[in-house]
This record gives structure tokens, sequence and C-alpha cells, in this order.
């Protein structure tokens, strides 16, 4: 595969590789946090932590950007780990190239709430939105890993009970097939530093109620009907074993009349815009967002 434009993946590695893979929820959390926010966010971003709908959650507003045209932000973090604090450079980063505000949300995670608390949490954001006055065709959602399957568990849901639609969705490395499926998940796990299938398993089986289906359209959307998805920017590194989610649920969203475009990136892992201080691709795919949303939002 081909190398990344700069030396920045290697540190991004070498953070990574750092300390011994965590074991247990507690663990894991607190790596997120530690990992997540190994570069500080710029000091120019204001931050505002609300109550949106019962929902833990935080505006971050870069300087100039609009306050009526807003992202709003699902972390990652496989719906058992991540959160605000973890997410904090990306999404600030995401809403200064969109010229937007971000409201990221602090979802209830798995094992202790399984779904669908964290979309359950989603929507009652997304209804805070609108009823402090904001449209739904100023509203881009979007996430990175598990945090872009629950966009789109978002999307359906509204779709699915009649309501308005977002304007558009952006997915970074989005987890959409619970199954395990993709060859990539063998094929990349000798060089994903982050992701493998066993903990991938150990993952979905936390997240999952008794008696729901890996294959649940409402979890794994790849196996959705996706007619009627608002436009759809997925961007993806090379180097992930959740790379095959990306392709083929851009192929599936291009044969249903989607207006779907996926970048992938040469080089890098998994949820790489995190590193958005150190890696020259995470800027460039914020600033692709960037375009992308300015031109869905108007």
């Amino acid at each position: 595969m081909a190398a990344p434009t700069d030396d920045g993946i290697a540190a991004v590695r070498a953070l990574l590789g750092s300390k011994p893979r965590p074991v247990g929820w507690e663990e894991r959390r607190a790596r997120i946090e530690e990992v997540g926010g190994a570069w500080p966010v710029a000091g120019d971003i204001a931050f505002e932590s609300v109550d949106a709908g019962g929902v833990p959650a935080e505006w971050s507003r870069a300087p100039g950007v609009a306050e009526d045209r807003v992202l709003l932000f699902l972390h990652g973090g496989g719906y058992c780990s991540g959160s605000i604090a973890s997410h904090r450079t990306m999404a600030a980063e995401a809403g200064r190239a969109a010229g937007v505000s971000v409201l990221a949300v602090g979802y209830r995670l798995a094992p202790e709430h399984p779904y669908p608390a964290a979309l359950d949490d989603a929507l009652a954001a997304w209804d805070w939105l609108l009823a402090e006055g904001y449209a739904p065709e100023r509203i881009v959602v979007g996430g990175d890993s598990a945090g872009g399957g629950l966009s789109l568990a978002l999307w359906q849901e509204l779709a699915q009970t009649g309501r308005t639609v977002p304007a558009c969705l952006w997915l970074v490395s989005p987890w959409t097939d619970l199954t395990l499926s993709g060859a990539s998940m063998d094929d990349n796990d000798a060089i994903d530093p982050l992701l493998h299938r066993a903990y991938l398993d150990e993952l979905a089986t936390a997240y999952l109620p008794t008696g729901m289906a890996r294959d649940d359209t409402r979890v794994s959307p790849l196996f959705a009907d996706l007619t009627g998805l608002p436009p759809t920017l997925i961007g993806v590194g090379t180097d992930e074993t959740l790379l095959d989610d990306s392709v083929r649920f851009a192929r599936a969203a291009a044969i249903a009349g989607v207006d779907v475009q996926l970048h992938a990136f040469p080089g890098m892992i998994h949820a790489f815009p995190l590193w958005n201080a150190v890696l020259a691709e995470a800027r460039d795919a914020l600033a692709e967002f960037g375009r992308f949303a300015r031109t869905q939002l108007g």
C-alpha cells in the first residue's frame, strides 16, 4: 500500500503502541481518553456544556462559524468507550473546516446500556436541536467508527417513522457490519494497530441485547435498504480491519441511488482524523468534509 505523505502516522502508531493493550471497560475508556487527547485542542475553540433533551452534550465553535448550521457529532469507541472529551479535537476541527457549530453527544455506553440506549440518546439530541429551532436541512449528522454506525441508525429511525432527515451524513471509518464479514477484517489484521476480530466480537456482544441478531439492520446498516439516504461522505484508511465496512457500504449506497462519496486514504488507520494535529491526511480529510458540508448545507 502507498505510504502516507508525512511521518505523522509514525508518531500516532508510536502513541498507540506505547502501552499494553488495555483490558476491561474501565481501562479501555481511560485509554481512549488518553490517546484521543494526546495533542491539545486549539486555544481559539469555545466550548459550552448543555443538556440536550436529557443527554449530556457539548457545543464547540471555532471563530466565525455559523450558529444556524450544525454538525451533530456522535463519537466512536465501539459503543462501549469514547466520549465527548476523547473526540473533542476531531469534532471541533470538523466544525472549523465546515464553518458550522458542533454539538457532540455523550450518549450512554454498553455494556451497562446496550442497544437501543445510544440510539435513544442520539434521537433525543436530534429532537432537542429541532426544538431549539435548528432546521433539519441545516444539520449534518456524523461520527467515526461506532459513531458512524449510530449516525446511520439515527437516519433509519427518522426515515422509517416518516420524519425529516438530516441534510447529509459524514462517516469516518464507520462500523457498518457487526457480523464482521468483511475480507479486510483478516487481510489488514497485521497492520491495524487498533481493531482486531476478537475485540470487535467482544464489543458487538456487549452492545447487542439478548435476542438481537448481528445482521439486524438497526445495528448493521450495511444490510439495510439505503433508498433515500441523504448525500453521504465516507472517509476511511486503507490500513483498517474495517476498510471493507466502508467499501461495501459505499457500493450498496450507490446501487440504491444515493449520492455517496468514498475516499480511502493510503496508509491511514482507524479513525485517523482524531489525530489531525500531527497528520496531514487527517487535515485533508477534515477539509474535504468542510467542502462537502458547505455544499450540502447551502
